[in-house]
């Protein structure tokens, strides 16, 4: 690659192919194997919907069925494990316990057996069963409280938000948290999705690869993105105190949190669901002062910055829906690693496939023939 070809950020160069999942930015469309975002979240569910990334096509009522059930055989987590998180401090981040937990999870299946389709399953069968209880369980133990088994009795999502506080969710809840982690589980070559890709293109395995993602994925420019929403929106406070707040953002350059995406040049399809979503969690539980905040803001932002492509992404509306339901606001970003460890996997596997290692170049534009300089003259 010559200088002139240099990208930061690596904007626009593509990393690799892949069939997993297609965007287009322009007239906001979303693809999962070809199948487009919307129709997933009316008519799927997580699991066939990972399944779906991971193995390439929508799984038999049979199959669907075996992979649900070999998910809740899993949920369970090492005492070992659960001793480890114990010692975290409470203070820490559910995303920091999480990166640490999910590679702790190698040292119990350190076998390296990467060709054989059975660990692959198994590793991706684990993966997605218990990064959800481990999230779960730091929640309560930095409270000072012992972590809640999971209900073989229960579905993936619902199980999850019943482990949060040991109460059986509402249906309507359930369902739409299943939808919100259809939304976010994989999203073609984002920055946590590279991070495991070059991870695993070392033959490393693939809890190191989720890891490496998970750490990743907690800044503030990536997953992370959904806490800020939600403070943003706290210190606006109101909806006449919009504009000027907008205002201010645009003429200092601040990046305004939930608006604008490196591939979407309009509104993120995941957004408009999202925001469909909340609607609907408003209905039945009531309204959120701050949604009306979020609308005022989408039509300023519109009027100020729609000429250059800045929308709502997935991050605008998902806070609302996470806050509604109830959940602390650090736990958004670990719920999106819920969801995108089956994208990562998919991306796992399909690297294994024709693997070759990543090892891109650079511009040099230090110094040549610099002198030693004794450290007595220094």
């Amino acid at each position: 690659m010559s200088v002139c070809e240099y990208k930061p950020g690596l904007e626009g160069i593509p990393a690799a192919q892949s069939s997993i999942s297609y965007v287009d930015g322009q007239k906001g469309i979303l693809e999962y194997r070809g199948i487009r975002i919307e129709e997933l979240a009316a008519k799927s569910t997580f699991l066939e919907t990972a399944y779906l990334l991971i193995w390439g096509e929508l799984p038999s009522k049979e199959e669907l069925a075996a992979f649900e059930e070999e998910v809740r055989l899993h949920r369970r987590i090492k005492y070992r494990i659960r001793d480890m998180m114990k010692c975290f401090p409470e203070s820490g981040h559910p995303m920091d316990a999480l990166q640490a937990s999910a590679a702790a999870l190698g040292l119990f299946y350190s076998l390296r057996d990467l060709h054989n389709p059975a660990y692959i399953r198994d590793s991706v069968v684990r993966l997605i069963a218990t990064i959800p209880t481990m999230v779960a369980a730091f929640q309560l133990m930095r409270k000072g409280n012992d972590p809640v088994r999971p209900r073989d009795d229960l579905d993936y999502s619902a199980n999850f938000l019943y482990m949060l506080d040991e109460k059986e969710p509402d249906p309507l809840a359930a369902k739409i948290f299943d939808i919100c982690l259809i939304l976010h589980v994989e999203h073609t070559m984002n920055a946590s999705t590279f991070s495991a890709r070059v991870t695993a293109s070392t033959l490393t395995d693939p809890y190191a690869v989720v890891a490496s993602a998970v750490g990743t994925l907690g800044g503030p420019l990536h997953g992370g993105a959904n806490e800020e929403v939600i403070q943003m929106l706290e210190d606006i406070g109101s909806v006449a105190n919009v504009r000027p707040y907008v205002e201010d953002l645009i003429q200092r350059k601040a990046k305004i949190m939930g608006f604008g995406h490196r591939v979407y040049k309009v509104k993120d399809p995941r957004a408009t669901i999202l925001q469909n979503l909340a609607e609907e969690l408003f209905s039945k539980f009531g309204e959120d002062k701050y949604y009306e905040i979020a609308q005022e803001m989408e039509r300023v932002v519109a009027e100020k910055l729609g000429h250059k492509g800045i929308y709502p992404n997935v991050d605008f509306y998902s806070g609302l829906v996470y806050r509604k339901m109830g959940i602390p606001t650090d736990l958004f970003t670990p719920i999106f690693a819920i969801a995108r460890v089956a994208g990562w996997l998919a991306h796992w596997k399909e690297q294994l496939e024709e693997n070759r290692i990543f090892r891109p170049t650079q511009v040099y534009n230090g110094q040549h023939e610099a002198p030693y300089i004794p450290i007595d003259q220094r």
